[in-house]
């Protein structure tokens, strides 16, 4: 049942790129910035509603009301595709650090270069974080907010990662505070495996994390113990314990 109800999401999830690459990338750089976001976002809206009736999926989502009216650093953990998406809807305007050869994809890639991303190149490594501290303060002085996957990269449930500092690093400097947000998505839309699982997804959103004042080390640490705190909450496959710790597994 699993392998059907994932054949017809891919199905509706390519047409959805198909429509959005011939009826919404054409206006999208007719209209101004800001309104750009939220056309553009008509495609992430319908592929999270279709991925929930086509692979049984409910979401449940905490902390709505935490996410604050002016620009700030998101920081969530990275397990699929499906919080990039969702993420673009939580905090309207934002933009995304990602990897350079998103942008060459076709229609998704297109769609990418026209709300600013923050593109790295990882071949590169201290010039990429140069650029994502210019380009990520740039942003936030514009009135876009910042999403960066402390991780760096996809981690399977399960797994745990040391979690980079240059999201806190940027709202430190720019005196925004920090959004951290938990989910559990790779349980139902596995990173590396095509085959959707049903059930219930869920998100937390925290309390903003204020950085004026604070250092890059404090605040990371603020954020990554929250973080696997809900994580070993709403997630059923058991966390793994951090270097000194016992093994955490759910209630």
């Amino acid at each position: 049942m699993n392998v059907l109800r994932s054949v017809l999401f891919y199905a509706g999830y390519f047409l959805a790129l198909l429509v959005s690459g011939l009826c919404l990338l054409p206006i999208a750089p007719l209209v101004p910035l800001f309104s750009r976001f939220r056309l553009l976002n008509l495609h992430n809206r319908f592929i999270l509603r279709w991925f929930a009736i086509a692979c049984g999926v409910r979401y449940h989502v905490r902390g709505r009301e935490n996410v604050p009216e002016g620009p700030c650093v998101v920081l969530a953990n990275h397990q699929s595709e499906w919080e990039t998406l969702f993420l673009q809807l939580l905090k309207v305007p934002i933009c995304t650090v990602l990897k350079r050869e998103l942008l060459n994809l076709p229609v998704f890639g297109w769609g990418l270069r026209l709300i600013k991303p923050i593109a790295l190149d990882r071949s590169r490594p201290s010039r990429a974080m140069r650029m994502v501290l210019e380009q990520g303060m740039q942003r936030l002085s514009e009135g876009l907010s910042v999403l960066i996957f402390p991780e760096g990269t996809r981690v399977a449930p399960g797994q745990r990662k040391r979690y980079n500092k240059s999201g806190v690093v940027i709202a430190c400097r720019a005196g925004v505070p920090v959004l951290p947000v938990a989910h559990n998505a790779g349980e139902h839309w596995p990173g590396k495996h095509w085959v959707k699982k049903p059930g219930y997804l869920n998100v937390v959103v925290g309390a903003p994390i204020e950085t004026q004042g604070r250092s890059a080390e404090d605040v990371l640490a603020e954020v990554e113990h929250w973080i696997e705190a809900q994580l070993t909450e709403i997630s059923a496959v058991p966390r793994p314990a951090a270097e000194g710790e016992a093994a955490k597994v759910p209630a």
